[in-house]
């Protein structure tokens, strides 16, 4: 074997080494939290990383410099909704503007017996969502590509991680949401994950929002001015 075979050979093991060192860290951080998953459910969060990390050389639905903190930026923070809201089971829930599926994924691997439709009018993103779906076996994951305004299921919740203004997403959920058939501890409504200031955001919402900083729940310094939002429709 040449030397530069071999150095060629160690610098491969050598990041292969460092890729199982950082799953293993950052699943650490999704277990920390999340301390009931069953067997199936944690080999589905671990093989997330890997597949969007191949997608994401094909498609960009993830920035190339974010990649790296799959599990904390995005699978961590998509699963503090269900820190909000403990949903039940059958529970239909519809992700608008999915991209390549946040929250719905993460959402989907933890909640089994709830019914999941991500939904983003962008193709090449629904494509990876429905792929990552269909390889880690999940089976209530829905996948669509449209407009959300074009939309016209009912469902107990809707849920988005930043994709829209607050009041662009209740004009999309007034139409969606089921105001009859309530399953859940909080009335049917939007749960959104938004960042900074929400005052002005909010301000046709004071009595039917309840804003909750991520930090009550994460340690990690990414979650410092990230919020959970709840809004009754």
């Amino acid at each position: 074997m040449t030397f530069r075979k071999a150095s060629f050979i160690r610098h491969i093991s050598d990041q292969y080494w460092l890729f199982l060192q950082y799953e293993h860290f950052f699943m650490k951080a999704i277990t920390r939290y999340f301390r009931n998953l069953s067997e199936q459910q944690i080999e589905q969060f671990e093989a997330l990383e890997p597949l969007y990390r191949d997608w994401n050389s094909k498609i960009n639905v993830i920035s190339r410099k974010d990649i790296d903190n799959l599990y904390e930026h995005h699978v961590l923070h998509s699963l503090a909704i269900s820190q909000m809201m403990d949903f039940a089971d059958g529970t239909r829930i519809a992700d608008i503007g999915t991209g390549g599926g946040f929250p719905g994924i993460p959402l989907a691997i933890l909640y089994p017996e709830c019914k999941f439709t991500l939904i983003d009018s962008i193709g090449k993103k629904i494509r990876v969502a429905k792929a990552v779906a269909d390889s880690i076996g999940l089976k209530n994951v829905n996948c669509i590509q449209e407009r959300a305004e074009n939309e016209t299921g009912k469902f107990d919740f809707v849920v988005s991680r930043g994709a829209l203004p607050i009041s662009d997403l209740c004009q999309i959920a007034s139409r969606l949401i089921d105001r009859k058939n309530q399953h859940n501890a909080y009335p049917n409504g939007i749960i959104c994950l938004k960042g900074g200031d929400l005052s002005a955001e909010l301000a046709g919402h004071r009595n039917s929002s309840e804003v909750v900083p991520l930090t009550n729940w994460y340690t990690e310094e990414f979650f410092k001015d990230k919020k959970a939002v709840y809004i009754q429709i």
